[in-house]
């Protein structure tokens, strides 16, 4: 698009700032002014060409929210999280929160417990896996020469980045075929004297399984008794933080088991906040290292702080608060019920193409649905590509270490999607299908790409 540079006095539409003589600023700043109608059209056209974000079936994150929730984003733009002095009620919302969130992971100190809001799940899970590094360090002191380690399930790729960016070996335990979560024995079997902590995923990026994180509390406390070694747990419940304590209380995964220390989860996933919160929290004080808690007094009082970040917008934080008062526990359990049983009709008609294998039905852990090609009929990538002609995004990709040969779509169900928009999805992936079918060497959209995997 062209435009020319008017003064904000002029009265213009922004079609009529075509102008064969200026490209819209790309890789430096316009000479002059433009007026802020024409800077936001112009702005907005860009915007205008992402894909449909109610149509991404890859991302965990929210893409609708009620309007009372952009009222209070617009209300606290300006708004500092790390401010709080100046912005005590926000800070205040953000404790209420940590109080309310270990209350739901059934901390047995909710009312006194420690925790922060983040930026997101990745700085949380960072945070908890350096409180564990710091405490194994202090109580192994003449072991500071060695490379400490952390022992994994599948994990998503911020632990990757924790371990190299904080000098960690990570141990990513490999899958085995048909089983899609990590073996708590050989978990256990990749524990010793330099293990930091064990990190297990309450609903796993790749295909939303829960693992089995009481089985691993067993496994870990035999190790104890056998060797005197004593490893702790984080849960990276990114997604099934705000998930499974609404849909299966029963499943013991948090704070009732004494070796979880600390949990991460996003706000911005099945927390249903606006994009840009996290949330971690600590067993107790002990398992918080005071070495990594900092204070600093030039916003005007003295302020504890522990994050990877320091400014970062407060907003957030508040619609996470409404959230919670707006729907209590019996309006996400709501919520979250509706979107299992979104999935699980999707599950059902995925599983009724009998050219696909389920991985993940729906029914079970996280309201998402994963499946694969039976025997390689369907060349999935393809299909990712043409159901990107009806707009969805569905994101293709290969399972992590020893399934690497295995290729799986996924479709992840989150609030406001409707079991309409799923039974126009399955008819959509019908027609892509049939279309496949009709021209197997015919180009899709996008052919020139992959489906990407999206976090």
């Amino acid at each position: 698009m062209l435009h020319r540079t008017i003064k904000d006095s002029e009265n213009v539409t922004v079609q009529a700032t075509n102008s064969p003589e200026e490209e819209l600023p790309k890789f430096r700043l316009p000479q002059g002014q433009s007026s802020a109608s024409v800077a936001y059209q112009l702005t907005e056209d860009e915007l205008m060409l992402d894909g449909n974000e109610r149509q991404n079936l890859a991302t965990f994150c929210g893409t609708w929210y009620e309007p009372e929730v952009i009222k209070i984003m617009s209300d606290a733009v300006g708004k500092n999280m790390i401010d709080k002095d100046e912005y005590r009620h926000t800070a205040e919302l953000e404790e209420r929160c940590v109080h309310m969130i270990a209350n739901l992971w059934n901390s047995a100190q909710a009312d006194s417990t420690m925790g922060t809001s983040t930026t997101g799940s990745s700085e949380a899970a960072m945070l908890g896996g350096l409180a564990m590094k710091w405490r194994w360090r202090s109580a192994n002191e003449s072991k500071v020469a060695k490379v400490p380690n952390l022992v994994t399930g599948p994990v998503q790729v911020c632990w990757h980045k924790f371990a190299r960016y904080f000098d960690v070996e990570i141990r990513e335990v490999p899958l085995r075929s048909g089983r899609y979560v990590s073996d708590p024995e050989e978990i256990v079997s990749q524990c010793d004297q330099s293990t930091i902590g064990v990190v297990n995923t309450l609903g796993t990026t790749f295909t939303g399984h829960y693992e089995n994180i009481e089985e691993l509390h067993r496994a870990l406390d035999d190790l104890q008794e056998k060797t005197g070694i004593d490893v702790p747990i984080h849960v990276d419940a990114a997604s099934g933080g705000f998930v499974a304590p609404f849909l299966d209380p029963g499943v013991r995964w948090d704070f009732r088991l004494r070796r979880v220390v600390s949990i991460n989860s996003s706000g911005h996933k099945y927390g249903l906040a606006p994009l840009g919160v996290g949330w971690v929290i600590w067993r107790d004080e002990s398992h918080l290292p005071e070495d990594l808690v900092f204070r600093v007094n030039y916003l005007g009082g003295e302020m504890p702080t522990f994050a990877l970040n320091f400014s970062r917008p407060g907003g957030q934080v508040a619609a996470q608060y409404y959230n919670f008062i707006r729907l209590g526990f019996e309006g996400y359990q709501r919520v979250m019920s509706n979107l299992r049983n979104c999935a699980a009709f999707i599950g059902d008609e995925i599983r009724s193409i009998d050219r696909f294998e389920i991985v993940s039905d729906g029914r079970s852990g996280l309201p998402l649905v994963t499946w694969t090609s039976r025997k390689g009929e369907v060349d999935l990538y393809r299909l990712s590509n043409q159901l990107r002609s009806f707009g969805w995004q569905v994101p293709t990709y290969t399972l992590p270490s020893n399934l690497e040969s295995t290729v799986v779509q996924r479709v992840v169900v989150r609030q406001g999607f409707t079991l309409e928009l799923a039974r126009q999805f399955v008819s959509d992936l019908q027609q892509a299908l049939k279309y496949l079918d009709a021209n197997p060497m015919a180009p899709t959209a996008n052919s020139h790409r992959k489906g990407g995997f999206s976090h």
